[in-house]
């Protein structure tokens, strides 16, 4: 508790200095100001834990300092004084944004108890909203290539309806974040997101994981547990990587679906169920099935909406977004000041392939945040297989380079790196470049870049 500041507004000096003492031997920091008008003057310079706001002072009441409030730092905690006959008053506070009041004559240990519940609701609340923000800054669909922008319009479209959505896309590509943003702005958004990963659960422990078991069911079983359909009841659940489950899990998934009720493994009792579900695979699912791996009924029942998440090499213009964007989240998280990326690292950036998508981006920026000792990443701080070895051989040839010659350096990988994601189709690449044919050509005899036969 020790610590915790705490703003007193009262116009009487007697209320002021008593309840400034009290609360300074329970150990709080406590400052005190006489009207609304100062307490709404020191807010916006400080923010602190509790305001203990008096409701009836001359001037600017407590209601309307109340509603200042609330506007200005609606995440505020305040907690009423309130007079005789004010009770009333008091109570519609608390609809207002308050979180409690206290009566005059103020009764020292109600006061004290109030005080320290606030501060703690405070303190909650302070961590619910950086636990949100950390979770929601990793959580974003960054980028504004016309592939994202595409993307963006189907997930705005496939969202607001009930409609089971089947997202395709290799992995790392972001297909949870797809269907996170799909819940997000779904009518279910207050409901549980529930996810599973059927790649990654053994096949015998799939369906307790999906329908809950018994107590006894089999060996283990020694309490009752929901499952994943059963706790996903008025959401979203997210059945990632579904291409992995056995054509028995299948088939008890298919028959959930047709009568919304399944029952737990080693029970009798049916349990209705209203759930969104939302799948995910990153293999083919038409191959699956032409080889006998996958139920055709239950693809057409998942796929109402398909969604395809492209791969990171078929949007590289991204590329610098995201490393500004993943700098920025892991330097926050790590306590480290933001750093930045040289011309020429970021042309490595875009001249590689990225196998593993954004998470494997993601898990690079990371590390160079955590191990380059600069405040700028250079071409030298970047690992195989981005920058190649043979590349660094390159480099130790030059040693300083203008700025020319970077620039070059960079047109040169981004020219590249384009005309791979465009399978070398120069018409295509000159379009997405913004350049003429006959201009690309003499770019690409200027750079010695030769087409592959």
């Amino acid at each position: 508790m020790a610590g915790e500041s705490i703003l007193i507004v009262d116009d009487e000096k007697a209320i002021q200095t008593s309840l400034q003492g009290v609360l300074e031997d329970e150990g709080y920091r406590v400052a005190a100001v006489g009207s609304g008008a100062q307490a709404l003057s020191r807010l916006v310079e400080e923010v602190p834990d509790l305001v203990l706001l008096d409701i009836w002072m001359p001037g600017m009441d407590g209601l309307e300092v109340l509603a200042e409030i609330m506007r200005i730092r609606p995440d505020q905690t305040v907690v009423m004084i309130s007079g005789h006959g004010t009770i009333e008053t008091a109570v519609k506070t608390t609809k207002l944004g308050a979180y409690d009041f206290v009566e005059k004559p103020l009764s020292l240990e109600k006061t004290l108890l109030t005080v320290a519940r606030a501060i703690e609701h405070s303190r909650l609340e302070g961590e619910n909203r950086a636990l949100r923000e950390r979770f929601e800054r990793g959580q974003e669909i960054v980028g504004q290539s016309p592939a994202i922008q595409e993307l963006r319009r189907q997930i705005a479209i496939a969202a607001p309806t009930n409609g089971r959505v089947l997202i395709h896309g290799e992995n790392g590509s972001g297909k949870e974040l797809v269907a996170r943003a799909i819940h997000a702005l779904s009518a279910r958004r207050d409901g549980p997101f529930v996810e599973v990963n059927c790649a990654a659960i053994p096949e015998e422990l799939i369906e307790s994981e999906l329908f809950g078991h018994e107590k006894g069911a089999y060996t283990g079983a020694v309490s009752r547990r929901k499952g994943k359909f059963e706790l996903g009841n008025g959401g979203t659940l997210f059945l990632d990587e579904v291409g992995d489950m056995s054509l028995k899990t299948q088939a008890k998934v298919l028959r959930v679906l047709e009568e919304q009720a399944f029952e737990r493994v080693g029970g009798t009792e049916q349990i209705k169920t209203d759930v969104r579900v939302i799948t995910a695979s990153n293999q083919n699912l038409p191959d699956l099935i032409a080889a006998g791996r996958f139920r055709d009924d239950l693809f057409y029942r998942l796929n109402v909406i398909p969604v395809e998440v492209p791969p990171l090499r078929q949007r590289k213009e991204d590329i610098p977004l995201l490393v500004e964007h993943f700098i920025r989240v892991f330097s926050l998280e790590n306590g480290k000041r933001p750093k930045t990326v040289s011309v020429e690292a970021l042309a490595y950036f875009l001249a590689y392939d990225w196998p593993g998508n954004v998470r494997e981006l993601r898990n690079l920026v990371e590390r160079l945040v955590i191990m380059t000792p600069r405040g700028v990443i250079g071409p030298e701080d970047l690992p195989p297989p981005v920058r190649p070895k043979e590349a660094r051989l390159a480099e130790n040839q030059i040693k300083e380079r203008t700025l020319k010659e970077a620039r070059e350096a960079f047109e040169k990988a981004y020219i590249l790196a384009e005309l791979r994601a465009q399978d070398w189709n120069m018409t295509r690449t000159s379009e997405r470049l913004g350049i003429e044919r006959s201009h690309l050509y003499r770019k690409l005899k200027a750079y010695g870049i030769t087409p592959p036969k």
